[in-house]
Order: structure tokens, then C-alpha cells, then sequence
């Protein structure tokens, strides 16, 4: 088949056969190619063009240029991970280009880590706020346990009913709930549980 001929305009001057290179109409990254048959007076299919792009590169898209003049190289992250220094969550590429702004590749090592402009630094305080607070609901929840463990015992104590079983065992769990009200949560984490009595 013949091969066609373009004038400046990329309109056909002669029929035939030629291949062009298609890129997305968005992001103008190379597609792929293809063999087009184009009439006197047609041009090439929109977001094609002639000539060829080069050669791939690891890490990189192959783009046509904003002004559509040529081909160039734009670092591509798609499917990486970054992580934002602002909230410290995962950020997922999903776009040709550098990393977005206010984000690194390297993870926070905590919840509680805050971006200082070139690494992450815990900030300990929140931290230890977030501890005791966690050793308070602790505390609060065994107590409850305890409570709900000795109650029948309380009300076979007071109607003078209990057996010597039962009422070494709720001394046991009453020294327990003492040992467990006494707790000081303001060294969480560093904290040393007392042990339940045997059931």
C-alpha cells in the first residue's frame, strides 16, 4: 500500500497507509500505535501524531508536551505510597508527576508522630496522654469485672449465707479490686497489673 503523505497541517496530500501514535487526550501519555489509511483531504485521528516517542524508561512516562510539539519524560509514582505530613495517613499515586506537595515516602512509626520538615518526630506527650487514657479504661473495665464477680457473694454475705469458699474467695477479690484501685495509671505504659484471684 502506498504511504501517505502530510502536509504542515497533518492533512493527507496523498492516499495511503501511515502510523501514528496515540496518547490520551488528558494526560498525553503514549498509548500505543497504529496503521492508518487516510484519504486525500483527511488528517490524523485527534490525540495522534507522527512521529515516534522514544525509548521507555524505568520510573518514567513517555508524554507528548503541553504544547503537543514533541515527546518528553515524566516521572511517574503511580501505584506508590506516600504519606501526608500533615496527618501522617497513606496517600496513594494515582497521577503522572512528583510526589504531591506536604507528603513523604517515609511512614510514620507511630500514630503519634508529627512531620518537623524533614523527618518524623513522636510526640511523646500525646503519647502518654493516649496511654493513660488507655490504662484508665483498663482500670475501669477489671474493676467492673471485679464487681460484677463479686456481687452474688456480697448479697450472701449480708444475708449470712455464704460459705467459707465463697467468702475467702470475695476477700480475695476484695484485696484484688484494692490492688487495682491503687494503680497509679500516670506511668502507663510502664504499668504492672495486679493478677486476678484464682477462680
Amino acid at each position: 500500500m502506498a504511504q501517505a503523505v502530510l502536509n504542515k497541517e497533518n492533512i493527507a496530500t496523498e492516499a495511503g497507509d501511515i502510523t501514528v501514535f496515540n496518547y490520551d487526550s488528558v494526560t498525553r501519555e503514549y498509548l500505543f500505535s497504529t496503521v492508518e489509511y487516510l484519504a486525500v483531504g483527511v488528517g490524523i485521528p485527534a490525540a495522534s501524531c507522527t512521529d515516534a516517542p522514544g525509548e521507555e524508561k524505568t520510573s518514567y512516562a513517555i508524554c507528548r508536551t503541553a504544547e503537543l510539539s514533541g515527546w518528553e519524560y515524566i516521572v511517574d509514582h503511580r501505584g506508590e505510597d506516600v504519606f501526608s505530613t500533615e496527618t501522617g495517613e497513606p496517600v496513594a499515586i494515582t497521577l503522572l508527576g512528583e510526589y504531591p506537595e506536604n507528603t513523604t515516602t517515609l511512614a510514620p512509626a507511630t500514630p503519634y508522630d508529627r512531620w518537623n520538615g524533614s523527618e518524623w518526630v513522636t510526640d511523646t506527650e500525646a503519647q502518654h496522654t493516649a496511654d493513660v487514657e488507655a490504662a484508665d479504661q483498663q482500670k475501669a473495665a477489671l474493676l467492673a469485672e471485679a464487681q460484677a464477680t463479686i456481687s452474688l457473694w456480697q448479697t450472701e454475705l449480708q444475708l449470712g449465707i455464704i460459705s467459707d469458699e465463697d467468702k475467702a474467695s470475695l476477700i480475695g477479690w476484695m484485696n484484688y479490686i484494692k490492688a487495682v484501685q491503687a494503680v497509679d495509671t500516670s506511668t502507663a505504659p510502664d504499668i504492672n497489673w495486679p493478677e486476678k484471684p484464682e477462680a
